[in-house]
């Protein structure tokens, strides 16, 4: 659907306005669907602010739609074309790879905040093939490579607009073309920010330093960044540069997940009241579920959301227990989150490729089975457009009342993981899943502490981020108890085999 049939409700249409405003000093022009030269480079930031379904993605994804039209070139941080003096660019950014997921599957080309401040060095052939499908132009000949092989490259990228994806079709690997990552040092002109809620102040700095102009997306409902005092960054903004989307669109589809979201705004709504609700709404629509047991299959690659990182530990042995997980190891299609990347200094490049890959804190991935080297993972990074990685692997499993984790799978040096199976709500923050389960005695003990975050109980802080992750169905799990599963763990679910995701970095020098 075109920008021109759009149907905007009046405050989109008012933030559709004042962004134009600013990109026409950016040197786009909206209006007449053309570019111009930049103009004074001064910093310009407007944040467009609503809660879950007041439709920031759609307005996100419709001014992509009219600056595309307008022949800015987007920015997908898998290749930078070389661009004139007259053309602007744009990257459309999220914290995490899966929040970047939620709206590539939109048509959105977002990529993450990682991997718009590195550039891959590209193989100097395989550059070449590399502009021919970015920027057009006369087909390359390249050493290697048949004209079927670029002809399959040609038709992936006609669908995918993926360089790595493409050159995969072709049968070449990342190492093969991709030599290495570097700091940007050419800033961009345009970046939106999707779940600017989870920017802390060193990111939105980088970013700054990066894009003169910055439009970030955001809704003061969720949780504000852990070592941000619970404020979020964009409310540091003058007023005027924050622009509030009131009207909820998605009521119209009479979701009622989005129903019990914004019932928490109410100021007199106690906890019992809020459980009353969701018992209400499972009653009228099987979307929202009300659960004795957590559901342990589910958990594979939805995790139980909870606030108590004790909750979360005894929940993941619950669910290697139920799946006759060894001891001494893992099963193939057991879930990981990424906990940061365990390098020194010297070794920065090497992280600076395993971020770029998606390996970043947060991350979320499913464990394949052991890699070519002692210590090392072949895994599935859940989101990324190139997803299949074999890297060096720390891999921890906490267990309840030991002090240090057991680690079934430990290079020197690597990416740690942390067990998914139970993720806390802080940590789910920018994803989606179909089906989320909350775990209710977690929320209720936040309620009996009446902790308070930015003068709002934590409580409904939590139950909104938590319920809002869900795309289709809430599960409301009421009590401490997990159901068997009823199949094998699997990777069925997960290309595994294809090609277009073969991309594996280097080992890591253990020296």
């Amino acid at each position: 659907m075109g920008v021109a049939t759009f149907q905007f409700s009046e405050d989109q249409a008012d933030a559709f306005d004042r962004v134009s405003d600013v990109l026409r000093s950016a040197g786009i022009d909206l209006e007449e669907c053309s570019t111009l030269p930049a103009g004074d480079g001064r910093e310009d930031v407007l944040a467009i602010v609503g809660r879950a379904g007041s439709g920031k993605t759609m307005l996100l994804a419709r001014l992509y739609e009219a600056m595309e039209e307008a022949g800015v070139s987007v920015v997908s941080g898998d290749y930078e074309a070389r661009r004139g003096k007259d053309k602007r660019t744009l990257a459309i950014l999220a914290p995490t790879n899966k929040a970047a997921s939620v709206l590539r599957a939109q048509g959105v080309p977002a990529t993450t905040i990682h991997r718009i401040l590195y550039t891959p060095i590209y193989d100097p052939e395989y550059e070449k093939v590399a502009a021919w499908l970015a920027d057009g132009g006369e087909r390359p000949t390249v050493e290697g490579l048949t004209d079927a092989a670029l002809d399959r490259a040609f038709a992936f990228y006609q669908s995918n607009k993926s360089v790595p994806g493409a050159l995969a079709t072709a049968g070449l690997k990342g190492s093969d073309f991709i030599t290495g990552w570097k700091r940007r040092e050419n800033p961009l002109d345009v970046g939106f920010v999707d779940e600017s809620s989870m920017l802390d102040a060193r990111q939105f700095d980088d970013l700054k330093e990066i894009f003169p102009t910055l439009v970030l997306f955001g809704d003061p409902a969720q949780l504000a960044p852990v070592n941000q005092s619970g404020s979020m960054v964009f409310e540091s903004l003058p007023a005027p540069r924050i622009l509030k989307l009131e009207r909820v669109h998605r009521q119209a589809a009479d979701n009622p997940i989005l129903d019990l979201a914004h019932a928490l705004s109410d100021e007199t709504l106690d906890f019992a009241g809020f459980e009353r609700m969701i018992e209400a709404a499972a009653c009228a629509d099987d979307r929202v579920v009300v659960a004795g047991r957590v559901e342990s299959e589910l958990m594979a690659r939805s995790p139980v959301l909870v606030w108590r990182n004790a909750t979360r530990v005894r929940l993941i042995q619950a669910f290697r227990a139920a799946y006759g997980a060894p001891d001494d190891g893992m099963l193939p299609g057991e879930p990981l989150i990424c906990d940061g990347l365990e390098l020194p200094l010297k070794h920065r490049k090497r992280r600076i490729d395993l971020e770029a890959r998606g390996l970043i804190k947060g991350a979320q991935v499913i464990y394949l089975g052991p890699g070519s080297r002692p210590g090392f993972s072949r895994l599935h990074v859940v989101g990324a457009e190139a997803p299949q990685v074999s890297v060096a692997s720390i891999i921890k499993i906490e267990i309840p009342g030991a002090d240090e984790p057991f680690i079934p799978y430990a290079a020197h040096l690597g990416a740690a993981f942390l067990h998914g199976a139970a993720v806390t709500i802080h940590k789910a923050q920018g994803s989606q899943w179909d089906t989320v389960q909350v775990f209710a005695p977690d929320l209720w003990a936040a309620s009996r502490a009446g902790r308070m975050e930015a003068g709002i109980p934590l409580w409904k802080r939590l139950a909104y981020v938590a319920i809002t992750r869900a795309e289709n169905r809430l599960r409301w799990v009421t009590r401490n108890r997990l159901a068997k599963p009823t199949t094998a763990l699997t990777t069925n679910d997960l290309d595994v085999a294809s090609p277009a995701f073969a991309l594996t970095p280097e080992p890591v020098s253990e020296g």
